[in-house]
Protein backbone atom coordinates (compact mmCIF):
# COMPACT_ATOMS: atom_id res chain seq x y z
CA UNK A 1 0.00 0.00 0.00
CA UNK A 2 1.09 3.75 -0.23
CA UNK A 3 2.01 6.17 1.75
CA UNK A 4 -0.90 8.30 1.15
CA UNK A 5 -3.45 5.60 1.42
CA UNK A 6 -1.70 4.27 4.73
CA UNK A 7 -2.04 7.66 5.93
CA UNK A 8 -5.66 7.87 5.02
CA UNK A 9 -6.49 4.43 6.94
CA UNK A 10 -4.98 6.06 9.80
CA UNK A 11 -6.84 9.31 9.34
CA UNK A 12 -10.19 7.18 8.92
CA UNK A 13 -9.11 5.01 12.21
CA UNK A 14 -9.14 7.88 14.33
CA UNK A 15 -12.26 8.89 13.56
CA UNK A 16 -13.65 5.62 14.07
CA UNK A 17 -11.86 5.38 17.56
CA UNK A 18 -13.38 8.57 18.39
CA UNK A 19 -16.68 7.26 17.78
CA UNK A 20 -16.63 3.79 19.07
CA UNK A 21 -15.05 5.09 22.35
CA UNK A 22 -18.10 7.52 22.48
CA UNK A 23 -20.63 5.03 21.65
CA UNK A 24 -19.28 1.46 23.20
CA UNK A 25 -19.52 -0.20 20.00
CA UNK A 26 -15.83 -0.21 18.49
CA UNK A 27 -14.46 1.26 15.00
CA UNK A 28 -15.77 -1.84 13.24
CA UNK A 29 -19.03 0.23 11.67
CA UNK A 30 -16.75 2.69 10.45
CA UNK A 31 -13.56 0.68 9.33
CA UNK A 32 -14.70 -2.50 7.42
CA UNK A 33 -16.82 0.05 4.70
CA UNK A 34 -13.66 2.37 4.67
CA UNK A 35 -10.90 -0.38 3.98
CA UNK A 36 -13.05 -2.08 1.78
CA UNK A 37 -15.32 1.08 -0.15
CA UNK A 38 -12.14 3.54 0.02
CA UNK A 39 -8.96 1.35 -0.34
CA UNK A 40 -10.28 -1.75 -2.34
CA UNK A 41 -9.38 -3.96 1.12
CA UNK A 42 -10.37 -7.39 0.76
CA UNK A 43 -13.71 -8.15 2.82
CA UNK A 44 -11.37 -10.34 5.29
CA UNK A 45 -8.56 -8.25 5.62
CA UNK A 46 -10.94 -5.79 6.99
CA UNK A 47 -12.56 -8.05 9.33
CA UNK A 48 -9.59 -9.00 10.66
CA UNK A 49 -8.20 -5.53 10.91
CA UNK A 50 -11.49 -4.46 12.63
CA UNK A 51 -11.35 -6.99 15.61
CA UNK A 52 -7.82 -5.64 15.85
CA UNK A 53 -9.21 -2.13 16.10
CA UNK A 54 -11.77 -3.05 18.41
CA UNK A 55 -9.20 -4.55 21.02
CA UNK A 56 -7.30 -1.01 20.23
CA UNK A 57 -10.64 0.96 21.35
CA UNK A 58 -11.06 -1.16 24.23
CA UNK A 59 -7.60 -0.71 25.52
CA UNK A 60 -7.27 2.61 24.44
CA UNK A 61 -10.74 4.27 26.43
CA UNK A 62 -10.98 1.71 29.20
CA UNK A 63 -8.32 2.66 31.34
CA UNK A 64 -9.16 6.04 30.80
CA UNK A 65 -12.73 4.77 31.65
CA UNK A 66 -12.02 2.76 34.94
CA UNK A 67 -9.66 5.37 35.86
CA UNK A 68 -12.38 8.14 35.92
CA UNK A 69 -14.83 5.79 37.72
CA UNK A 70 -17.10 5.53 34.12
CA UNK A 71 -16.53 1.31 34.02
CA UNK A 72 -18.65 -0.67 36.27
CA UNK A 73 -16.31 -3.49 36.36
CA UNK A 74 -18.34 -5.39 38.55
CA UNK A 75 -21.17 -5.56 36.04
CA UNK A 76 -18.79 -5.73 33.19
CA UNK A 77 -17.24 -8.67 34.58
CA UNK A 78 -20.99 -10.56 35.75
CA UNK A 79 -22.59 -9.92 32.58
CA UNK A 80 -19.72 -11.48 30.70
CA UNK A 81 -20.70 -14.58 32.14
CA UNK A 82 -24.12 -14.31 29.84
CA UNK A 83 -21.95 -13.00 27.09
CA UNK A 84 -19.23 -15.96 26.46
CA UNK A 85 -21.79 -18.35 27.34
CA UNK A 86 -24.08 -16.98 24.40
CA UNK A 87 -20.88 -16.67 22.02
CA UNK A 88 -19.93 -20.82 22.78
CA UNK A 89 -23.18 -21.46 21.71
CA UNK A 90 -23.59 -19.40 18.84
CA UNK A 91 -20.30 -20.89 17.69
CA UNK A 92 -21.70 -24.48 17.89
CA UNK A 93 -25.19 -23.19 15.92
CA UNK A 94 -23.13 -21.60 13.74
CA UNK A 95 -23.23 -24.64 11.27
CA UNK A 96 -26.94 -25.36 11.18
CA UNK A 97 -28.82 -21.97 11.34
CA UNK A 98 -29.38 -19.93 8.15
CA UNK A 99 -27.12 -16.47 8.97
CA UNK A 100 -28.90 -14.18 6.44
CA UNK A 101 -32.04 -14.74 8.16
CA UNK A 102 -30.34 -13.78 11.92
CA UNK A 103 -29.06 -10.42 10.26
CA UNK A 104 -32.13 -9.50 9.22
CA UNK A 105 -33.50 -9.96 12.73
CA UNK A 106 -30.95 -8.84 14.10
CA UNK A 107 -31.15 -5.56 11.85
CA UNK A 108 -34.54 -5.04 12.51
CA UNK A 109 -34.13 -5.60 16.66
CA UNK A 110 -30.81 -2.73 16.23
CA UNK A 111 -33.13 0.02 13.95
CA UNK A 112 -36.29 -0.42 16.51
CA UNK A 113 -33.95 0.20 19.68
CA UNK A 114 -32.49 3.35 17.56
CA UNK A 115 -36.43 4.20 17.31
CA UNK A 116 -37.09 3.86 20.90
CA UNK A 117 -34.22 5.69 21.88
CA UNK A 118 -35.50 8.60 19.86
CA UNK A 119 -38.34 9.29 22.37
CA UNK A 120 -35.51 9.50 25.01
CA UNK A 121 -33.70 11.53 23.57
CA UNK A 122 -34.12 14.34 26.30
CA UNK A 123 -33.22 11.84 29.30
CA UNK A 124 -30.43 12.54 31.33
CA UNK A 125 -30.89 10.08 34.06
CA UNK A 126 -33.49 7.39 34.54
CA UNK A 127 -35.94 8.15 37.76
CA UNK A 128 -34.04 6.86 41.08
CA UNK A 129 -35.54 3.96 42.21
CA UNK A 130 -34.48 1.98 45.22
CA UNK A 131 -31.73 -1.18 44.93
CA UNK A 132 -33.22 -3.75 44.31
CA UNK A 133 -32.29 -6.82 46.31
CA UNK A 134 -30.46 -8.59 43.49
CA UNK A 135 -28.37 -5.62 43.11
CA UNK A 136 -27.40 -5.05 46.19
CA UNK A 137 -26.61 -9.21 47.05
CA UNK A 138 -24.13 -8.94 43.87
CA UNK A 139 -23.10 -4.95 45.33
CA UNK A 140 -23.83 -3.53 41.21
CA UNK A 141 -24.77 -0.37 42.28
CA UNK A 142 -21.80 2.70 42.18
CA UNK A 143 -21.28 6.00 41.78
CA UNK A 144 -19.95 8.25 39.25
CA UNK A 145 -18.20 11.64 39.20
CA UNK A 146 -20.40 13.68 36.71
CA UNK A 147 -19.22 16.94 35.90
CA UNK A 148 -21.24 17.95 33.25
CA UNK A 149 -24.09 17.98 36.34
CA UNK A 150 -21.46 19.13 39.08
CA UNK A 151 -21.79 16.08 41.51
CA UNK A 152 -21.40 12.19 42.30
CA UNK A 153 -24.10 10.38 40.29
CA UNK A 154 -25.70 7.25 41.96
CA UNK A 155 -27.32 4.95 40.04
CA UNK A 156 -28.52 1.17 40.39
CA UNK A 157 -29.09 -1.48 37.83
CA UNK A 158 -32.52 -2.45 37.39
CA UNK A 159 -34.39 -6.02 35.66
CA UNK A 160 -30.80 -7.44 36.05
CA UNK A 161 -32.46 -10.74 34.80
CA UNK A 162 -33.60 -8.98 31.56
CA UNK A 163 -30.07 -7.28 30.85
CA UNK A 164 -28.38 -10.59 32.21
CA UNK A 165 -30.15 -12.52 29.14
CA UNK A 166 -29.97 -9.68 26.62
CA UNK A 167 -26.17 -10.04 27.45
CA UNK A 168 -26.29 -13.56 26.26
CA UNK A 169 -28.39 -13.09 23.07
CA UNK A 170 -25.70 -10.21 22.31
CA UNK A 171 -23.23 -13.14 22.94
CA UNK A 172 -25.39 -15.97 20.52
CA UNK A 173 -25.40 -13.33 18.25
CA UNK A 174 -21.72 -12.67 18.19
CA UNK A 175 -21.00 -16.44 17.85
CA UNK A 176 -23.51 -17.09 15.41
CA UNK A 177 -22.35 -14.07 12.98
CA UNK A 178 -19.15 -13.45 13.78
CA UNK A 179 -19.81 -9.46 14.68
CA UNK A 180 -19.06 -7.45 17.40
CA UNK A 181 -22.35 -6.90 19.47
CA UNK A 182 -21.30 -3.31 21.20
CA UNK A 183 -24.69 -2.59 20.39
CA UNK A 184 -26.56 -4.89 21.73
CA UNK A 185 -24.63 -4.64 25.05
CA UNK A 186 -25.18 -0.72 24.95
CA UNK A 187 -28.73 -1.35 24.65
CA UNK A 188 -29.13 -3.77 27.02
CA UNK A 189 -27.62 -1.61 30.09
CA UNK A 190 -29.03 1.33 28.75
CA UNK A 191 -32.69 0.05 27.74
CA UNK A 192 -32.89 -2.64 29.58
CA UNK A 193 -31.12 -2.40 33.16
CA UNK A 194 -31.61 1.68 32.83
CA UNK A 195 -28.13 2.60 33.45
CA UNK A 196 -26.52 5.78 32.59
CA UNK A 197 -25.63 6.66 29.34
CA UNK A 198 -22.20 6.76 29.85
CA UNK A 199 -21.44 4.30 31.97
CA UNK A 200 -23.21 1.64 29.83
CA UNK A 201 -21.13 3.16 27.22
CA UNK A 202 -18.02 2.73 29.16
CA UNK A 203 -18.91 -0.58 30.60
CA UNK A 204 -19.30 -1.71 26.91
CA UNK A 205 -16.09 -0.88 25.88
CA UNK A 206 -14.43 -2.92 28.65
CA UNK A 207 -16.92 -5.48 27.91
CA UNK A 208 -16.01 -5.83 23.39
CA UNK A 209 -12.28 -5.69 24.39
CA UNK A 210 -12.62 -9.36 26.15
CA UNK A 211 -14.62 -10.83 23.91
CA UNK A 212 -12.72 -9.45 20.54
CA UNK A 213 -9.40 -10.68 22.66
CA UNK A 214 -10.73 -14.15 22.40
CA UNK A 215 -11.58 -14.30 18.91
CA UNK A 216 -8.50 -12.50 17.52
CA UNK A 217 -6.23 -15.35 17.89
CA UNK A 218 -8.78 -17.47 15.46
CA UNK A 219 -8.72 -14.56 12.59
CA UNK A 220 -4.66 -14.47 12.94
CA UNK A 221 -4.25 -18.05 13.23
CA UNK A 222 -6.69 -18.09 9.61
CA UNK A 223 -4.09 -15.45 8.06
CA UNK A 224 -6.75 -12.69 7.95
CA UNK A 225 -4.71 -9.57 10.04
CA UNK A 226 -2.21 -8.18 7.39
CA UNK A 227 -0.28 -6.44 9.46
CA UNK A 228 0.55 -3.46 6.83
CA UNK A 229 -3.15 -2.93 7.23
CA UNK A 230 -3.88 -3.55 10.94
CA UNK A 231 -0.89 -1.38 12.24
CA UNK A 232 -2.38 1.89 10.55
CA UNK A 233 -5.78 0.97 11.83
CA UNK A 234 -4.46 -0.14 15.05
CA UNK A 235 -2.35 3.15 15.64
CA UNK A 236 -5.76 5.47 14.43
CA UNK A 237 -8.20 4.01 16.13
CA UNK A 238 -5.71 4.32 19.34
CA UNK A 239 -5.59 7.36 19.17
CA UNK A 240 -9.05 7.95 18.43
CA UNK A 241 -10.18 5.85 21.35
CA UNK A 242 -7.85 8.34 23.66
CA UNK A 243 -9.30 11.34 22.80
CA UNK A 244 -13.16 9.89 22.54
CA UNK A 245 -12.14 8.93 26.45
CA UNK A 246 -11.42 12.47 27.09
CA UNK A 247 -14.48 13.45 25.58
CA UNK A 248 -16.93 11.21 27.10
CA UNK A 249 -16.10 12.40 30.77
CA UNK A 250 -17.44 15.88 29.50
CA UNK A 251 -20.11 15.51 27.83
CA UNK A 252 -23.83 14.64 29.12
CA UNK A 253 -25.59 11.60 29.06
CA UNK A 254 -28.11 13.27 26.27
CA UNK A 255 -24.92 13.81 24.05
CA UNK A 256 -23.67 10.32 24.62
CA UNK A 257 -27.14 9.00 23.33
CA UNK A 258 -27.11 11.58 20.62
CA UNK A 259 -24.22 10.59 19.02
CA UNK A 260 -25.28 6.34 19.80
CA UNK A 261 -28.74 6.53 18.09
CA UNK A 262 -27.61 7.51 14.50
CA UNK A 263 -24.76 4.52 15.07
CA UNK A 264 -27.38 2.35 16.36
CA UNK A 265 -28.97 3.32 13.31
CA UNK A 266 -26.48 2.58 10.68
CA UNK A 267 -25.17 -0.95 12.52
CA UNK A 268 -28.95 -2.21 11.99
CA UNK A 269 -29.08 -1.02 8.38
CA UNK A 270 -26.10 -2.44 7.73
CA UNK A 271 -26.92 -5.48 9.14
CA UNK A 272 -30.37 -5.77 7.43
CA UNK A 273 -28.69 -4.94 3.92
CA UNK A 274 -26.03 -8.04 4.67
CA UNK A 275 -28.56 -10.39 5.63
CA UNK A 276 -30.63 -9.79 2.06
CA UNK A 277 -26.93 -9.87 0.12
CA UNK A 278 -26.49 -6.39 -0.22
CA UNK A 279 -24.31 -5.72 2.53
CA UNK A 280 -20.40 -5.73 3.09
Amino acid sequence: MTGAADLGIFGVSVVAGIVGALAGVGGGILIIPALTILFGVDIHLAIGASIVSVIATSSGAAAAYVRDRLTNLRIGMFLELATTSGAVAGALLAAVVAPSLLYIVLGVVLIVSALLQLTRLGEELAEAEPTSALARRLALADSYPDPRLGGEVSYSPRRIPLGFALMGLAGLVSGLLGIGSGALKVVAMDGAMRLPMKVSSATSNFMIGVTAAASAGIYIGRGDVDVRIAAPVSLGVLAGAFVGARLLGRLSNRHVRRIFVPVLAIIGVETVLRGLGFGL
